[in-house]
């Protein structure tokens, strides 16, 4: 397996640049090959969050100085990464989550440019492959006429998910603080509702990409096994959804779950399994591009990005 680690990419195709040179904007990329297919992740910016939003149900008197640890506060805002993953595998090229596009926050929506520098355009992608339904990795799917962008792709979702999504009732049950994520996800839903394919767990949706089921971040989510041979990486998407507490405590509830207990339950089975199979895992709010390995400690998991 051939690993390139933060790769610098520079829109316009201009090919690799040194960060803080000034020239353009920069997108990271983590770039990954086996078995004749490539792996690459581009960013599509970040989020900011409340921390609360993740650490508010979390045991305060223990968090303190876990969060210390890490140099993170619990009344300082989180910059989240958002990556997005791109898998090239002959004619296919497979996006899994098509970022958040224009309408959701001012630091994310940036994957047209991060493509651009990869040499892609919307029209390349073959297929896009959602994990959930949450506004950063759904609400890029539309372009500025509310078209679908990625227009000569196919686009899977898993088919709790949409159901979940769809269901005109989610919107009253949701809880107010995710009202506009279920306003926004039935708008995107209804225009490729003739063109969506839906899955069930352990499909294999493509060709050497199966699905795996870790419902709880949302009713639906799902994580996708890239296999060739005894190579593997897993997409966790956010059932893994940061790089500190959920490995060092993965059996904490996090405020950024829909289902908090499930989630938990989800996030420590997957943990246990790539850590036991020493699997790759790309997930969409981790450090450095996203890929790495977890790894056990004596009383949970690190997350160990990988070497270049």
């Amino acid at each position: 397996m051939q690993i390139t680690r933060r790769r610098l990419l520079q829109t316009g195709g201009a090919g690799l640049a040194l960060a803080g040179t000034g020239a353009g904007r920069l997108w990271a990329a983590t770039e990954l090959s086996f078995g004749g297919v490539t792996v690459q992740t581009l960013s599509d910016g970040h989020l900011v969050l409340p921390a609360d939003f993740i650490f508010g149900p979390m045991p305060e008197a223990e968090l303190a100085p876990l969060l210390s640890d890490f140099g993170l506060s619990a009344d300082a805002p989180l910059n989240a990464p958002c990556n997005v993953t791109l898998l090239r595998d002959g004619d296919r090229v497979v996006l899994f989550d098509a970022g958040a596009g224009n309408a959701f926050q001012p630091s994310a929506g940036e994957l047209l440019g991060a493509l651009d520098a990869a040499g892609l355009a919307p029209e390349d992608i073959t297929h896009v492959v959602f994990t959930h339904g949450h506004p950063d990795h759904l609400w890029g799917v539309l372009d500025d006429f509310d078209d679908p962008l990625f227009a000569n792709a196919t686009h899977l979702m898993g088919r709790a998910e949409w159901a979940y999504w769809y269901d005109p009732a989610t919107v009253d049950s949701i809880g107010s603080a995710r009202t506009s994520f279920a306003v926004g996800a039935r708008r995107r839903l209804e225009v490729l509702e003739d063109a969506i394919t839906f899955f069930d767990d352990g499909a294999e949706i493509l060709p050497g990409v199966a699905a795996r089921a870790s419902f709880g971040h949302t009713p639906g989510h799902m994580s996708f096994e890239i296999r060739r041979g005894t190579e593997a990486v897993m997409v966790v998407g956010d059932a893994i959804g940061n790089g500190h507490l959920a490995f060092a405590r993965p059996g904490w509830p996090s405020g950024s779950d829909q289902d908090q207990t499930l989630a938990a339950a989800t996030r420590l089975a997957l943990l246990d399994q790539l850590a036991y199979e020493q699997m790759r895992l790309i997930g969409f709010h981790l450090p450095a591009g996203g890929l790495g390995r977890a790894e056990k400690t004596s009383d949970g998991y690190r997350f160990v990005p990988e070497a270049g």
